[in-house]
């Protein structure tokens, strides 16, 4: 009976060795690249930028609206005199209305004053509008930046779920050379133990399987790291990922159309900087001229002390209504044209430095341009050398394999030494190694033509 559990005991052992570690999390290209859009920080960062610089575009139109203020003031205190010079420095002076009269008295009333005043910039030679253009051109700015912020990281994601998937494969391809090298192994001892091969084999090939075992381990090293990249460009826990491999096991459809760089987002966001550069210069030049204002004030005003307070001190009232009610008004309407003559002086300072500012940033647009279009060039010679290697490894892990089959035959007939074997098996295994990643190579270099084009759905559109 216990014979009969040992068998059992050993295949549930195997098959609980060979379930993972840790739960795998299914994830496509596609839905990698929508997790990191809706949670990458980066990117939250720039759209909530671009959308309060939308709000202050719509900030800078309502500015041109006139100032419309209104004011109820009711108090209660005395109203002494005095003749003489005074200024109220930094609003702390009380201006209180009333005859200088000989002496000191404390009679005291209620007033009130109600005031709507209208001050309206009416014309200043084109400086609201130019405001308003600045503020647009500021949100047209911020939204290229978010733009280019969301292709770039979008790239970045399909490109580091291309490395994790070629990662992977690497494993897979390592591991399998770790059991290639193990059953190997076991045949070298086990000839050597009866004697039909020298036992210095059996030492190599020992050695062959720890170093095996050492790239295995370095190969899941760089798939761990991998992942762990994935899940902080996608805001994903980081674990193990179950990636789509499907469209790797064939080459993209479109690889050699013509393309331009006109729409690069990239470009566009550094064309909005100079816009917007050249905008803020345009509104600078608006200070050199006068501002023509309209104003409008009506007011009414109340007061406890009567109308011949200055014959008769006795000729007012503690009474609160008589104080507050209005009894005389008065309006006033007027147009005033202000400049300060000096502004132009200080403000020529500022255009030309702006002036500068903007012929540098059209200078680093212009790099940006040279580089994209050079990249550009770059990408059809990668598209070529991807789809040569890609036709060619085939072959590669043909010949290989058939190398290693031979070799390991012939050694286990005694017609060939360890050294051999071995070194066909390293053709094998770097074999192995160059089609995983020609495969991959075809897909990276498509998307280095889709980032060089700044049209991701060019990648996209291939899955």
């Amino acid at each position: 009976m216990l014979q009969r559990k040992i068998p059992l005991l050993a295949l549930l052992l195997l098959l609980t060795a060979s379930l993972p570690a840790t739960a795998q999390q299914k994830l496509s290209l596609k839905e990698a690249i929508q997790s990191a859009v809706e949670n990458y920080g980066t990117i939250k960062a720039k759209a909530s930028y671009a959308e309060a610089s939308e709000n202050l575009a719509g900030q800078a139109r309502r500015d041109y609206l006139p100032n419309l203020n209104l004011s109820v003031q009711q108090a209660y205190g005395t109203a002494n005199g005095q003749l003489g010079p005074q200024y109220g420095f930094g609003g702390l002076g009380v201006s209180s209305s009333g005859l200088p009269l000989p002496q000191q008295n404390w009679n005291a009333a209620f007033g009130a004053l109600y005031l709507a005043n209208v001050n309206w910039d009416v014309f200043a030679f084109g400086r609201a509008r130019e405001k308003i253009k600045t503020a647009e051109q500021a949100a047209f700015r911020d939204k290229k930046d978010w733009e280019q912020e969301l292709f770039r990281h979008e790239v970045k994601v399909a490109g580091t779920y291309l490395n994790l998937i070629a990662a992977q494969q690497l494993t897979a391809s390592y591991r399998k050379n770790l059991a290639r090298a193990d059953t190997f192994r076991l045949i070298v001892v086990t000839r050597a133990l009866n004697g039909l091969i020298a036992g210095v084999d059996s030492s190599q090939a020992n050695a062959e399987v720890s170093g095996a075992r050492i790239a295995l381990t370095k190969a899941i090293d760089f798939e761990q790291e991998q992942a762990n990249q994935l899940a902080q460009l996608t805001g994903l826990p980081a674990g193990t990922f179950q990636l789509d491999t499907f469209f790797i096991s064939r080459i993209p459809a479109v690889l050699q159309d013509s393309l331009s760089t006109d729409n690069h987002p990239l470009l566009q966001w550094y064309k909005s900087r100079v816009g917007f550069s050249e905008e803020q210069s345009k509104y600078l030049k608006t200070f050199y001229y006068p501002t023509l204002s309209l104003v409008g004030v009506i007011q009414s005003r109340a007061s406890g002390f009567g109308s011949t307070y200055a014959q008769n001190q006795a000729d007012f009232s503690h009474d609160y209504w008589d104080g507050i009610n209005p009894n005389r008004s008065n309006y006033l309407l007027g147009l005033g044209l202000t400049w300060n003559i000096t502004q132009p002086l200080r403000i020529s300072k500022q255009v030309k430095a702006q002036h500068l500012i903007s012929k540098g940033l059209q200078a680093e647009y212009e790099l940006a341009g040279q580089q994209v279009r050079a990249q550009l060039q770059l990408s059809d010679s990668k598209i070529k050398n991807a789809l040569d290697n890609y036709n060619e490894v085939p072959v590669q892990v043909r010949a290989a394999s058939n190398a290693y089959l031979q070799k390991s035959v012939l050694y286990k007939n005694g017609l060939t030494n360890l050294v051999e074997v071995t070194q066909s098996l390293y053709a094998l295994i770097r074999a192995e190694t160059d089609r995983d990643i020609a495969y991959n190579n075809v897909w990276q270099a498509l998307l280095l033509r889709s980032a060089a084009a700044g049209d991701f759905n060019l990648f996209l559109n291939q899955l």
